[in-house]
């Protein structure tokens, strides 16, 4: 049986910056939208931009709303962990959504989510656990898993205002390399090489272990490309077709494997 491999880990202080840089470059991009751009549609079922907006000011202000609450006992979910929980929660998250929505001015939610970060998260130590909606979870991990919903729904953010919008390095990094190891721990295996340049390299699904030379199975893409795959956004096939994904080998198709987050 070949040895599992190191969970990977993210520099915290890195983890850090990004969230606050991700989120600096969503706030710059909602300031100013006017009532027909908030009453946009997004590719989010029936949220409009101001929904979107009220979940994205939700999931960093979490971080704070977390922290001040009693430090659950035990850890329960790991960072990778969190992409498969999520899912389950949906409702509840469309639920709040709405309701925080309805609360408040969109520019309002975003700097108030913002101050309770600055205020509560940097002098906490990364060790310390958080009863998350999931479960409990370190703060580090947790703040990983903030990269992952910022940069996801600003994707979602620049389709809605047909508009590009900047992504940290930092936090596209760890977003992509998160999802990378969802994929390999949803499909454990060394027979595909999925290559995700320049931030994550895995290998995953079940059958031959390459272990020199090509790889018989390799599947490549870009960031964006990968994390729309592994959120449901794009269509595997289709990314195949159009060359957004090269797919070599066998066994690379990845199709049954996806979306790893919804």
């Amino acid at each position: 049986m070949p040895a599992r491999a190191r969970a990977r880990t993210y520099d915290p202080v890195k983890t850090r910056a990004a969230v606050a840089a991700q989120f600096e470059h969503i706030r710059e991009a909602v300031r100013g939208l006017d009532g027909e751009r908030l009453a946009r549609p997004t590719r989010l079922g029936g949220w409009t931009v101001r929904e979107l907006v009220a979940h994205l000011a939700m999931a960093v202000e979490a971080a704070g709303r977390h922290l001040e609450q009693p430090a659950p006992p035990v850890r329960e979910v790991t960072v990778t962990g969190w992409v498969a929980a999520t899912a389950a929660r949906a409702g509840d998250i469309d639920e709040d959504t709405r309701a925080l929505a309805a609360s408040a001015e969109p520019a309002e939610l975003l700097d108030r989510a913002a101050e309770r970060f600055a205020e509560l998260v940097p002098a906490i130590p990364g060790e310390r656990l958080l009863a998350a909606r999931v479960g409990a979870m370190r703060l580090d991990d947790f703040l990983v898993t903030r990269c992952v919903e910022l940069v996801v729904h600003t994707d979602d953010l620049a389709a809605a205002l047909g508009t590009p919008l900047p992504y940290d390095r930092q936090a596209l990094a760890a977003a992509t390399r998160l999802l990378a190891d969802a994929l390999a721990a949803k499909a454990p295996g060394g027979s595909v090489e999925v290559r995700v340049p320049p931030y994550a390299v895995v290998q995953c699904v079940e059958g031959p272990r390459h272990t020199r030379g090509t790889p018989p199975n390799v599947v490549e893409t870009t960031p964006l490309t990968w994390i729309r795959l592994a959120t449901g956004r794009a269509d595997w096939r289709e990314a195949v077709g159009s060359a957004e994904v090269t797919a070599g080998g066998e066994r690379a198709d990845l199709a049954p494997h996806l979306p790893l987050l919804g």
